[in-house]
């Protein structure tokens, strides 16, 4: 079935087609009843063969003294394990759950608050200014260029 949606989907397939069968009306049947193997995907879209699939709970979150017929994997005797037992067993990674996502956002926010804070307090008290401040002896007015300055050219000369 997946293999004539692949070719039908193929702008090759339908080039060989004749041309009568595409002149022709298509019509498409609506159907109201499932079929047994439609119903059994709908009752169980995880196509994991009616297996039954227990919550997803964290092996190590159960109760360490519990009386459990593995008491390693904390787990008793014909038990069905979930589909994801590998990230949901006792070896596992641990769960982080001791962060929620508003705490999160307060630490965020506590970090940008303080480097912008600090920032903002070595701006007041370390204002931006040069160590040694610059000196004219003879007057910014020689030193820019004013009435008495020696001029780089004479007046309507150009290079």
């Amino acid at each position: 079935m997946l293999s004539r949606r692949i070719v039908a989907a193929r702008p090759l397939a339908r080039a060989m087609v004749p041309a009568s069968a595409r002149l022709q009306p298509q019509f498409t049947q609506v159907r109201t009843a499932l079929t047994a193997a439609e119903q059994a995907e709908l009752a169980d879209p995880n196509q994991n063969g009616g297996y039954i699939n227990p919550p997803a709970e964290k092996r190590s979150n159960r109760d360490p003294y519990g009386d459990y017929w593995d008491k390693q994997e904390r787990r008793n005797y014909g038990e069905p394990c979930h589909e994801d037992h590998d990230i949901l067993g006792v070896l596992s990674l641990h769960d982080y759950n001791h962060f929620t996502p508003g705490w999160g956002a307060v630490l965020l926010g506590t970090f940008v608050v303080s480097v912008f804070g600090l920032c903002g307090i070595t701006s007041m008290f370390y204002p931006d200014k040069v160590s040694a401040p610059r000196t004219f002896p003879d007057g910014l007015e020689v030193e820019l260029g004013g009435k008495r300055a020696l001029l780089a050219r004479k007046p309507g000369e150009t290079w």
